[in-house]
């Protein structure tokens, strides 16, 4: 049987080690909280293969292309990938993609956030096929977000015993 992470490596892809708060940031909250069933993991940005947060910070539609924010939005599932194994052990865990929330820091005037938050529903539909990775979704503009990223992406997804 093929799993996520046999996927990953087929599509050249390697997940960053769990993501690391900024130095001196106390978070109130975990990156990944499983329930019975259910995982929903919070905002992400990109972790680099370390797991330091590497944004990516700024605007799209003015510091970015909507073909920038769709390979960063890619960068963004790996990192969420990364923290759900660290929380779950397996991603072949992962029976089903319940919801993605894509938030993307946007120029005035900007309206492909659609399209930016599909880099991250591409890959995860590429590595989960399309039974597991099927999922609702959501992608809003925003003028801000925290430390200046220039996208957010949060959901949930439903995990085996």
């Amino acid at each position: 049987m093929t799993t996520p992470e046999d996927r990953l490596a087929a599509l050249g892809l390697k997940l960053p080690q769990p993501t690391k708060a900024p130095d001196g940031v106390q978070l109130p909250f975990v990156f990944v909280n499983v329930r019975g069933q259910r995982a929903l993991f919070s905002g992400h940005a990109k972790s680099a293969e370390d797991g330091r947060i590497v944004g990516p910070y700024g605007v799209v539609g003015a510091d970015f292309t909507t073909d920038q924010g769709y390979e960063e939005a890619r960068g963004v599932a790996l990192s969420v990938l990364a923290n759900l194994k660290a929380e779950i052990g397996e991603l072949s865990r992962i029976t089903g993609w319940v919801r993605v929330f894509g938030m993307v820091t946007s120029a005035p005037g900007y309206s492909e956030q659609h399209l930016v938050v599909n880099g991250f529903s591409d890959l995860i539909n590429s590595v989960f096929g399309p039974d597991v990775g099927r999922h609702s979704r959501s992608a809003l503009g925003v003028s801000g977000l925290p430390f200046g990223f220039a996208m957010e992406i949060e959901g949930e997804v439903l995990i085996s015993e």
